[in-house]
């Protein structure tokens, strides 16, 4: 293997960090050369930290290689993660314009000597995590330090950390500083960062798409789950991280859409003898459901938004509708012909096969069980004749 290269299969066992965090696709790649070529090189450090690098010595790098790029004070190490024209959109994306990014240097592909050390440095930052929470804690810091990140020469230590408040952690970085005998760097992050780096599976058995895909992170209110009818459970809407899930905004904008034209649900339905309350909403299906008497959901009555609407405005003319009644919907359903052959609709049509089976194997061992007795007992009378014979001769 070419040094400082790297296999996808290997690298997950070189690299502390996943191989799916925030991963990007070069779908440029089996384009002709016809593309835009650019001396910027994306490169990926442990888990989501990432940074956009010159390549100033014109070195031959791909997707995958182990580089040493230039950090304030000394080296890091990282890996490619993307070449090309890509590069560019993916700074696009960011919104990082190239004409006034500072951009800092690809210095060389790491050498043994430099994979080592760096292999060195991630392997203490684990214990120096515990450490440093330890040391936190004398110092009572109301802080938790959720990860520790190692330069690749192994002379800076970036601690990241969460808080509720502002803290004042000057003496925490002597003490840091002393003990670990490096550069001490804090970085505050919230509850979604913490949980993009760790990463985890979420309830939809994918992983978290903070780990996988979200680089900026949206504010999610409550107001997503009213708007999609979703029940206010904190226990099923919060996520790994303690907030609201970031998926509640995904389909927010066309539940939104959908429900431009629906009439208020604060306001009842007056019919000549009782008033009807909104219960709840089918929002693509364009129902809506109401009930006589603010806690009584056993008179219910099925609308459609249109009909709604028009009863709302006889309401605000003064007129009172005689009776409610739910609309009847008839849906269209396309019946399939097909002619069942071989008992398709049958649970247990294998298990009557193997009864059937079992019964034919059965007959058959009785049937050769019996042949091989009469075989058994004509040989014996057989036996018996000539035992007879023989003792008649000698008389």
């Amino acid at each position: 293997m070419e040094t400082g290269t790297i296999a996808h299969s290997s690298k997950c066992n070189t690299c502390s960090s996943r191989c799916g965090k925030l991963e990007v696709f070069d779908w440029l790649s089996d384009l002709p050369d016809g593309t835009k070529s650019t001396d910027i090189v994306e490169v990926q450090f442990k888990n989501t930290r990432k940074g956009f690098y010159r390549n100033s010595n014109q070195l031959k790098i791909t997707k995958g290689d182990i580089v040493a790029v230039e950090a304030s004070p000394g080296h890091d190490i990282g890996i490619v993660t993307l070449t090309g024209e890509l590069v560019l959109l993916q700074m696009k994306k960011n919104n990082l314009d190239p004409a006034n990014y500072e951009f800092k240097r690809i210095y060389r592909k790491a050498k043994p000597v430099d994979i080592e050390k760096w292999e060195e440095a991630k392997a203490l930052e684990h214990d120096t995590m515990l450490e440093s929470r330890r040391i936190a804690e004398q110092l009572n810091l109301n802080m938790k330090i959720g990860d520790v990140e190692y330069q690749g020469d192994r002379t800076k230590a970036i601690f990241y950390y969460i808080a509720d408040e502002r803290v004042d952690f000057r003496e925490l970085i002597k003490v840091l500083a002393d003990r670990f005998k490096v550069r001490i760097e804090m970085r505050q992050i919230g509850a979604r960062q913490e949980a993009g780096r760790i990463g985890g599976i979420g309830p939809c058995g994918r992983e978290l798409c903070c780990s996988t895909w979200i680089t900026n992170f949206e504010s999610v209110t409550t107001n997503a789950a009213r708007y999609q009818e979703i029940s206010l459970n904190p226990q099923k809407l919060a996520g790994q991280c303690g907030k609201l899930k970031c998926c509640l905004n995904y389909e927010l904008d066309t539940y939104i859409d959908a429900q431009k034209d629906f009439p208020p649900t604060d306001i009842p339905l007056e019919t000549e003898t009782e008033t009807y309350h909104h219960v709840k909403t089918d929002i693509f299906k364009r129902l809506m459901w109401y009930a006589s008497g603010e806690d009584n959901s056993t008179n219910m009555v099925m609308l459609s938004v249109d009909k709604v609407k028009e009863i709302i405005e006889l309401n605000k003319k003064g007129q009172k509708v005689e009776k409610l009644t739910s609309e009847v919907f008839t849906e269209i359903n396309t019946e399939i012909d097909y002619t069942n052959v071989v008992g398709e609709d049958s649970i247990t049509r294998f298990d009557n096969q193997n009864k059937k089976s079992s019964k034919k194997k059965k007959s058959k061992r009785r049937k050769s069980s019996n042949k091989s007795g009469n075989g058994g007992n004509q040989n014996r009378r057989f036996r018996n004749k000539s035992s007879k014979s023989s003792g008649n001769g000698k008389g």
